[in-house]
């Protein structure tokens, strides 16, 4: 298999830990270069994470023929752009989530795939951790019998003056870049799971607030979702939560049991089945895509299947839509 030559378009906060080291540990894979608008930042990443190349524009990065590969790890407002680049390039993609602003710019880069017939895989990169491997394993050999409905609580305190002012989260309650503020950037993690394990929605209803008066995304959040085999969805969202508050759970009810869950905290899968209960626990990753990098590094050396699809990314992007009212 031929290694696959990473380039990085935005080496932000995201790609310090949790994916960008995963590029150059992974076996078959390697980093060798890095693109961000500011100079100084960019050049201070290359020199801390030993990347020989740099550049201030995406342009030259994707044109550079020693990259074979783009990761492109920049607010949702500029996916479109770069994404079609990079495939018009002929180069295969790893696109952060959300995929876009919305499924009609996940449409044209699911087509423009098809179209130059180029690899792309969205980083729904909790698919390709152990917990939720397991949470699949126990789902599909039916542990809990024949699932009825999910309930998700997802409660977050508000983030106060100090916390907006900070560049790493202003970008993510406005709706111009984000797309649908905090929803939009945390949900994709959890609505993909559920696609994950059940399939698409037959049937969405939502409602969506600006309750806490402070950013210019709703806040406030609440879905159901029919999903395959009359498996009903509820899901809550809140952004303006107390800080006693905060809450991330979510439970899958069968005819035989439960399992109770966490998407964000270091937390056991909880399986009970008539009273008795069972605790599986994870050792915490240190990058927490790497599980994910290594499955996109094996399909885009053609040794193994696409972990998330440009299709699998526009249907979570038409649920997110739905539910932000759009």
């Amino acid at each position: 298999m031929e290694t696959i030559r990473w380039g990085i378009i935005g080496c932000g906060d995201v790609t310090e830990v949790k994916s960008g080291p995963a590029f150059y540990k992974v076996p078959g894979s390697a980093l060798v270069a890095v693109m961000r608008r500011d100079e100084d930042k960019v050049k201070d990443y290359a020199r801390r994470h030993k990347v020989s190349k740099w550049y201030t524009d995406a342009g030259q990065l994707i044109a550079d023929p020693e990259v074979n590969a783009v990761y492109i790890a920049t607010p949702p407002s500029s996916h479109l752009e770069y994404a079609l680049a990079a495939i018009e390039a002929g180069k295969p993609v790893y696109l952060e989530k959300p995929m876009t602003l919305n499924a009609g710019e996940a449409k044209k880069i699911k087509d423009a795939c098809n179209t130059n017939h180029v690899k792309l895989t969205v980083a729904h990169y909790r698919r390709a951790q152990p917990r939720f491997r397991k949470l699949r394993e126990l789902i599909n050999e039916k542990a809990i019998g024949d699932i009825r409905y999910v309930q998700l609580e997802f409660n977050k305190q508000r983030m106060n003056e100090t916390d907006l002012q900070k560049s790493g989260n202003a970008w993510r309650v406005d709706p111009k870049v984000a797309g649908g503020g905090l929803f939009n950037d945390l949900a994709p993690h959890q609505l993909d799971i559920i696609y994950y394990l059940f399939g698409d929605a037959e049937k969405i209803s939502a409602i969506a607030a600006k309750q806490g008066g402070v950013y210019n995304a709703s806040d406030m959040i609440s879905a159901a979702i029919l999903l395959n085999d009359q498996i009903v969805f509820n899901g809550t969202w809140c952004f303006s939560a107390a800080a006693t508050l905060e809450k991330d759970e979510c439970r899958i009810v069968g005819d035989k049991g439960s399992i109770r869950f966490s998407f964000f905290a270091q937390q056991p899968l909880v399986l009970e089945i008539k009273g008795q209960v069972q605790e599986f626990s994870f050792e915490s990753l240190q990058h927490v895509q790497q599980p994910m990098i290594e499955e996109v590094v094996r399909y885009f050396g053609g040794q193994g299947g696409n972990p998330c699809s440009a299709e699998e990314g526009y249907a979570v992007m038409k649920w997110i839509d739905r539910i932000n009212g759009n």
